[in-house]
Protein backbone atom coordinates (compact mmCIF):
# COMPACT_ATOMS: atom_id res chain seq x y z
CA UNK A 1 0.00 0.00 0.00
CA UNK A 2 1.50 3.36 -1.02
CA UNK A 3 1.38 6.57 0.99
CA UNK A 4 -1.68 8.04 -0.68
CA UNK A 5 -3.61 4.81 -0.21
CA UNK A 6 -2.85 4.98 3.50
CA UNK A 7 -4.21 8.53 3.65
CA UNK A 8 -7.39 7.57 1.82
CA UNK A 9 -10.50 7.71 4.03
CA UNK A 10 -12.99 6.49 1.43
CA UNK A 11 -15.90 4.80 3.18
CA UNK A 12 -14.83 5.93 6.66
CA UNK A 13 -17.48 7.60 8.83
CA UNK A 14 -16.26 10.71 10.65
CA UNK A 15 -18.02 12.91 13.23
CA UNK A 16 -16.69 16.47 13.59
CA UNK A 17 -18.07 18.47 16.50
CA UNK A 18 -18.27 22.22 16.01
CA UNK A 19 -17.71 21.61 12.32
CA UNK A 20 -19.73 24.46 10.85
CA UNK A 21 -16.96 27.09 10.94
CA UNK A 22 -13.36 27.84 11.81
CA UNK A 23 -10.96 24.97 12.46
CA UNK A 24 -13.83 22.47 12.61
CA UNK A 25 -14.95 23.44 9.11
CA UNK A 26 -11.39 23.18 7.80
CA UNK A 27 -11.05 19.71 9.30
CA UNK A 28 -14.46 18.55 8.05
CA UNK A 29 -13.61 19.77 4.54
CA UNK A 30 -10.26 17.97 4.57
CA UNK A 31 -11.79 14.69 5.77
CA UNK A 32 -14.40 14.92 3.02
CA UNK A 33 -11.67 15.59 0.45
CA UNK A 34 -9.95 12.42 1.67
CA UNK A 35 -13.14 10.45 0.99
CA UNK A 36 -14.77 10.22 4.42
CA UNK A 37 -18.51 10.35 5.01
CA UNK A 38 -18.59 13.34 7.35
CA UNK A 39 -21.19 14.19 9.97
CA UNK A 40 -20.97 17.77 11.23
CA UNK A 41 -22.54 18.44 14.60
CA UNK A 42 -22.96 21.69 16.51
CA UNK A 43 -25.56 23.50 18.59
CA UNK A 44 -26.92 25.43 15.61
CA UNK A 45 -28.28 22.83 13.21
CA UNK A 46 -28.96 25.44 10.51
CA UNK A 47 -25.34 26.61 10.30
CA UNK A 48 -24.22 22.98 10.30
CA UNK A 49 -26.53 22.22 7.38
CA UNK A 50 -25.19 25.20 5.44
CA UNK A 51 -21.59 24.11 6.02
CA UNK A 52 -22.41 20.53 5.03
CA UNK A 53 -23.99 21.68 1.77
CA UNK A 54 -20.94 23.79 0.91
CA UNK A 55 -18.51 20.95 1.62
CA UNK A 56 -20.62 18.52 -0.41
CA UNK A 57 -20.59 20.92 -3.36
CA UNK A 58 -16.82 21.35 -3.09
CA UNK A 59 -15.88 17.70 -2.67
CA UNK A 60 -18.75 15.52 -3.95
CA UNK A 61 -18.51 13.69 -0.62
CA UNK A 62 -21.44 12.71 1.59
CA UNK A 63 -21.76 15.28 4.40
CA UNK A 64 -24.55 15.34 6.96
CA UNK A 65 -25.35 17.84 9.70
CA UNK A 66 -26.98 17.11 13.05
CA UNK A 67 -27.67 19.45 15.93
CA UNK A 68 -26.32 18.48 19.35
CA UNK A 69 -24.95 20.19 22.45
CA UNK A 70 -21.84 18.24 23.47
CA UNK A 71 -22.25 19.33 27.10
CA UNK A 72 -25.53 17.35 27.18
CA UNK A 73 -24.55 13.68 27.48
CA UNK A 74 -28.00 12.41 26.51
CA UNK A 75 -27.86 14.46 23.31
CA UNK A 76 -24.41 13.08 22.49
CA UNK A 77 -25.54 9.50 23.09
CA UNK A 78 -28.55 10.05 20.80
CA UNK A 79 -26.30 11.58 18.15
CA UNK A 80 -23.89 8.64 18.17
CA UNK A 81 -26.77 6.14 18.10
CA UNK A 82 -28.23 7.96 15.10
CA UNK A 83 -24.94 8.01 13.19
CA UNK A 84 -24.36 4.32 13.85
CA UNK A 85 -27.89 3.48 12.75
CA UNK A 86 -27.50 5.52 9.55
CA UNK A 87 -23.91 4.63 8.64
CA UNK A 88 -23.20 1.37 10.47
CA UNK A 89 -20.29 2.57 12.61
CA UNK A 90 -18.09 5.53 13.54
CA UNK A 91 -14.47 5.31 12.37
CA UNK A 92 -13.25 8.81 13.23
CA UNK A 93 -14.20 11.34 15.89
CA UNK A 94 -12.84 14.88 15.87
CA UNK A 95 -13.56 16.67 19.16
CA UNK A 96 -13.43 20.28 18.01
CA UNK A 97 -16.35 22.02 19.75
CA UNK A 98 -15.09 24.68 22.11
CA UNK A 99 -15.73 28.10 23.64
CA UNK A 100 -13.64 30.70 25.46
CA UNK A 101 -14.39 33.49 27.93
CA UNK A 102 -11.69 36.09 28.51
CA UNK A 103 -12.22 36.92 32.18
CA UNK A 104 -9.51 37.69 34.75
CA UNK A 105 -9.10 34.80 37.17
CA UNK A 106 -9.83 36.95 40.21
CA UNK A 107 -13.13 38.08 38.69
CA UNK A 108 -14.28 34.80 37.15
CA UNK A 109 -17.54 33.38 38.46
CA UNK A 110 -18.21 29.72 39.08
CA UNK A 111 -20.72 29.80 36.20
CA UNK A 112 -18.18 31.26 33.77
CA UNK A 113 -15.60 28.67 34.82
CA UNK A 114 -18.02 25.77 34.44
CA UNK A 115 -19.39 26.97 31.08
CA UNK A 116 -15.99 26.58 29.40
CA UNK A 117 -15.09 23.30 31.10
CA UNK A 118 -18.49 21.77 30.31
CA UNK A 119 -18.09 22.30 26.56
CA UNK A 120 -14.35 22.04 26.02
CA UNK A 121 -13.48 19.16 28.34
CA UNK A 122 -16.62 17.42 29.60
CA UNK A 123 -18.22 17.69 26.16
CA UNK A 124 -15.16 16.11 24.54
CA UNK A 125 -15.32 13.33 27.11
CA UNK A 126 -19.02 12.70 26.39
CA UNK A 127 -18.23 12.29 22.70
CA UNK A 128 -15.15 10.14 23.30
CA UNK A 129 -17.04 7.92 25.74
CA UNK A 130 -19.97 7.15 23.46
CA UNK A 131 -17.99 6.98 20.21
CA UNK A 132 -15.34 4.96 22.02
CA UNK A 133 -17.93 2.35 22.92
CA UNK A 134 -18.79 2.00 19.23
CA UNK A 135 -15.15 1.80 18.20
CA UNK A 136 -14.36 -0.80 20.84
CA UNK A 137 -17.32 -2.91 19.74
CA UNK A 138 -16.44 -2.56 16.06
CA UNK A 139 -12.71 -3.21 16.33
CA UNK A 140 -11.02 0.18 16.37
CA UNK A 141 -10.96 3.76 15.21
CA UNK A 142 -9.25 7.12 15.59
CA UNK A 143 -10.14 9.98 17.94
CA UNK A 144 -8.59 13.38 17.28
CA UNK A 145 -8.96 16.01 19.99
CA UNK A 146 -8.57 19.64 18.93
CA UNK A 147 -6.63 21.02 21.84
CA UNK A 148 -4.35 24.07 21.81
CA UNK A 149 -0.88 25.33 22.60
CA UNK A 150 -2.72 26.64 25.67
CA UNK A 151 -2.20 23.14 27.10
CA UNK A 152 1.53 23.95 27.29
CA UNK A 153 1.98 27.71 27.64
CA UNK A 154 0.22 30.65 29.24
CA UNK A 155 -1.70 32.79 26.79
CA UNK A 156 -0.78 36.47 26.75
CA UNK A 157 -2.14 39.09 27.11
CA UNK A 158 -5.67 37.67 27.22
CA UNK A 159 -6.91 36.25 30.56
CA UNK A 160 -8.09 32.67 29.88
CA UNK A 161 -7.58 30.50 32.93
CA UNK A 162 -10.67 28.36 32.27
CA UNK A 163 -9.65 27.80 28.65
CA UNK A 164 -6.11 26.87 29.70
CA UNK A 165 -7.46 24.38 32.24
CA UNK A 166 -9.79 22.82 29.69
CA UNK A 167 -7.04 22.30 27.12
CA UNK A 168 -4.53 20.99 29.65
CA UNK A 169 -7.20 18.54 30.76
CA UNK A 170 -7.90 17.54 27.17
CA UNK A 171 -4.27 16.59 26.57
CA UNK A 172 -4.16 14.57 29.79
CA UNK A 173 -7.40 12.87 28.73
CA UNK A 174 -5.89 12.11 25.32
CA UNK A 175 -2.98 10.24 26.89
CA UNK A 176 -5.18 8.32 29.32
CA UNK A 177 -7.73 7.23 26.71
CA UNK A 178 -4.91 6.20 24.37
CA UNK A 179 -3.56 4.01 27.17
CA UNK A 180 -6.92 2.46 28.07
CA UNK A 181 -8.12 1.83 24.53
CA UNK A 182 -4.97 0.78 22.66
CA UNK A 183 -5.79 -2.89 23.21
CA UNK A 184 -9.09 -2.31 21.40
CA UNK A 185 -7.46 -0.75 18.33
CA UNK A 186 -8.61 2.76 19.21
CA UNK A 187 -5.98 5.47 18.74
CA UNK A 188 -6.36 8.85 20.49
CA UNK A 189 -4.28 11.93 19.66
CA UNK A 190 -4.46 15.69 20.03
CA UNK A 191 -3.81 18.52 17.60
CA UNK A 192 -2.53 21.62 19.38
CA UNK A 193 -2.84 24.68 17.14
CA UNK A 194 -1.48 28.10 17.91
CA UNK A 195 -3.29 31.16 16.65
CA UNK A 196 -5.45 30.34 13.62
CA UNK A 197 -7.28 32.94 11.53
CA UNK A 198 -10.81 31.97 12.45
CA UNK A 199 -13.61 34.56 12.48
CA UNK A 200 -12.95 35.18 16.18
CA UNK A 201 -9.25 35.82 15.63
CA UNK A 202 -9.98 38.01 12.60
CA UNK A 203 -12.17 40.21 14.82
CA UNK A 204 -9.32 40.61 17.31
CA UNK A 205 -6.83 41.43 14.54
CA UNK A 206 -9.15 44.22 13.35
CA UNK A 207 -10.20 45.66 16.71
CA UNK A 208 -7.21 45.09 19.03
CA UNK A 209 -3.90 45.67 17.21
CA UNK A 210 -1.98 45.63 20.50
CA UNK A 211 -3.09 42.07 21.27
CA UNK A 212 -2.41 41.04 17.69
CA UNK A 213 1.12 42.46 17.95
CA UNK A 214 1.74 40.42 21.12
CA UNK A 215 0.70 37.25 19.28
CA UNK A 216 2.82 37.92 16.21
CA UNK A 217 5.85 38.76 18.34
CA UNK A 218 5.73 35.23 19.78
CA UNK A 219 5.69 33.47 16.41
CA UNK A 220 8.67 32.38 14.32
CA UNK A 221 6.70 32.46 11.07
CA UNK A 222 5.30 35.72 9.75
CA UNK A 223 1.70 34.63 9.24
CA UNK A 224 -0.92 32.81 11.27
CA UNK A 225 -2.30 29.48 10.18
CA UNK A 226 -5.65 29.25 8.45
CA UNK A 227 -8.27 26.60 9.22
CA UNK A 228 -7.36 24.69 6.08
CA UNK A 229 -3.79 24.33 7.38
CA UNK A 230 -5.03 22.15 10.25
CA UNK A 231 -7.10 19.82 8.06
CA UNK A 232 -4.22 17.79 6.55
CA UNK A 233 -2.88 16.95 10.00
CA UNK A 234 -6.33 15.73 11.03
CA UNK A 235 -6.49 13.53 7.93
CA UNK A 236 -3.11 12.05 8.79
CA UNK A 237 -4.12 11.26 12.39
CA UNK A 238 -7.46 9.84 11.25
CA UNK A 239 -5.92 7.59 8.61
CA UNK A 240 -3.84 4.44 8.44
CA UNK A 241 -0.82 6.62 7.65
CA UNK A 242 -0.58 7.27 11.41
CA UNK A 243 -1.26 3.68 12.47
CA UNK A 244 1.66 3.73 14.93
CA UNK A 245 0.78 7.11 16.47
CA UNK A 246 -1.30 7.31 19.64
CA UNK A 247 -1.34 9.32 22.85
CA UNK A 248 0.46 12.24 21.18
CA UNK A 249 -0.06 16.00 21.20
CA UNK A 250 0.97 17.41 17.82
CA UNK A 251 1.68 21.14 17.74
CA UNK A 252 0.97 23.33 14.71
CA UNK A 253 1.79 26.87 15.83
CA UNK A 254 4.23 28.60 13.51
CA UNK A 255 6.97 28.09 16.09
CA UNK A 256 5.17 29.93 18.91
CA UNK A 257 6.14 27.39 21.56
CA UNK A 258 9.79 27.09 20.48
CA UNK A 259 10.95 30.14 22.45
Amino acid sequence: MDLFDRLDLTGEVAIVTGGSRGIGYGVAHALAEAGARVVITNRDAASGASAAATIEADTDASVDALGADVSDEAAVEALVDHVRAEHGTVDVLVNNAGIVHNVPAEAMTREEWRAVLEVNLTGAFHCAKHVGRVMIADGGGSIVNLSSISAFVANHPQPQVSYQASKGGMDAMTRQLASEWAEHGVRVNSINPGYVRTDLIEDVLETDPEMAREWYDGMLLEEMARPEDVGPLAVYLASDASAYVTGQSVTIDGGYTVR
